[in-house]
């Protein structure tokens, strides 16, 4: 009969050796890349600061298959001082392996996410226990009769995903957050002084304005302690420019060409529509205090670039609220979307604004409806 030494030898000789026929040894934790990218929206007062505002309120943008917060519980976090918007994560492997993700977002909460995952109480965080990562596979992915700014997020080189019986390319989560933003836009003169109030210097803050799809936009870069003053910018520039120029950004803070690409796709009609904000590159070490990540094993690297987009009351809104309430421009009204209200509130609290009936009519029932249901998703 073999002796104890043996067979533990022979079981080592067998745990190590090489898989023949396949060329390479298969490791117990394969080396995986994680790169994270999301956006943080905020709507800024006259100081800069952050508003209480509605996040939740929008457009139907997500696929009904996306899993979310039930329609009762939506009714009672209807403000928030920043909206997380699609952030995503996407692995990369060489060999099929399995990894534990989980995200805390302290005094906030996690209102939609996809595949299956499990939610923490009060929903301040989100975790996926058993994440296959599949390289090579092709499941199929689930897909909507009509358009929705989700999919363009999946035009990667990543590995597809397994969490349950759900499949995908990423990992998608978002939520609403209770949090400082770390840029806050000071409107002077004809311009706007951008002030950080964090730790970290801002790698890039730009001032970007669509009047009437006349656009414009300039560039701070590495906005530390000392102010930068960026004054209004001349309505000349090209869209493709701009997507040009984050782009650039997005890689060189850690992002894949591909998933810069794709993020700019995602949130290229939000970014640039009607009026004014300040769209900056927030800080890593801010991204992982307002967002711890933990993923184990340990991936070889972790990259997460978040967007932060801040929303402003510029000259050219205020005056075109105005205008459309005395004239009862429901159409004008309407492109401000989700930010109608904040910047409403402001122009009232202002002072000298004519009201028509039909435009304070529907303002009214905007100002009514909020909490009451969650946008719409797409079929």
């Amino acid at each position: 009969m073999p002796q104890p030494s043996i067979l533990k030898s022979a079981l080592t000789f067998l745990l190590t050796a090489p898989i023949f026929g396949a060329g390479l040894i298969q490791p117990v934790n394969p080396p995986v890349t994680v790169h994270e990218w999301g956006t943080f929206t905020s709507v800024a007062d006259a100081n800069g600061h952050s508003v209480q505002w509605v996040p939740l309120e929008g457009t139907a943008d997500l696929p009904c298959f996306v899993h979310r917060m039930g329609s009762g519980i939506f009714k009672y976090v209807t403000l928030g001082l920043v909206r997380m918007e699609t952030p995503v994560d996407y692995f990369y492997a060489d060999t099929p392996t399995k990894v534990s993700v989980s995200v805390s977002f302290p005094n906030s909460l996690i209102t939609e996410w996809y595949p299956q995952a499990s939610l923490p109480s009060g929903f301040q965080g989100i975790a996926w226990h058993d994440l296959s990562i599949l390289p090579g596979t092709n499941a199929p992915l689930p897909v909507t009769k009509n358009p929705s700014r989700y999919f363009a997020a999946r035009a990667t080189d990543s590995a597809p995903l397994r969490s349950g019986n759900e499949s995908e390319k990423l990992l998608f989560y978002r939520g609403i957050g209770n949090f400082d933003v770390p840029v806050e836009p000071v409107s002077e003169g004809n311009g706007i002084r951008v002030h950080n109030i964090g730790s970290e210097p801002i790698p890039v803050a730009i001032l970007f304005e669509n009047q009437n799809g006349h656009i414009g936009y300039r560039v701070a870069r590495g906005v530390g302690k000392e102010d930068a003053n960026l004054y209004a910018p001349e309505l000349t520039a090209s869209l493709e420019s701009l997507r040009a120029d984050l782009i650039s950004a997005l890689v060189q803070e850690g992002l894949y060409r591909k998933e810069a690409a794709a993020m700019v796709e995602t949130w290229h009609d939000s970014w640039f529509e009607p009026g004014m904000r300040v769209i900056y590159l927030m800080p890593r070490a801010t991204t992982d205090k307002v967002l711890p990540m933990n993923v184990s094993p340990a991936p070889q690297e972790t990259q997460r670039v978040f967007v932060g987009r801040v929303e402003i009351l510029s000259p050219w809104t205020d005056h075109t609220i105005r205008r459309a309430m005395e004239t009862n421009d429901r159409k004008a009204l309407d492109q401000f979307g989700r930010f109608l209200t904040p910047f409403l509130a402001r122009i009232r609290a202002k002072g000298g604004l004519t009201e028509a009936p039909l435009a304070s009519s529907y303002v009214d029932q905007l100002e009514a409806s909020h909490g009451a249901e969650p946008a719409p998703c797409v079929q």
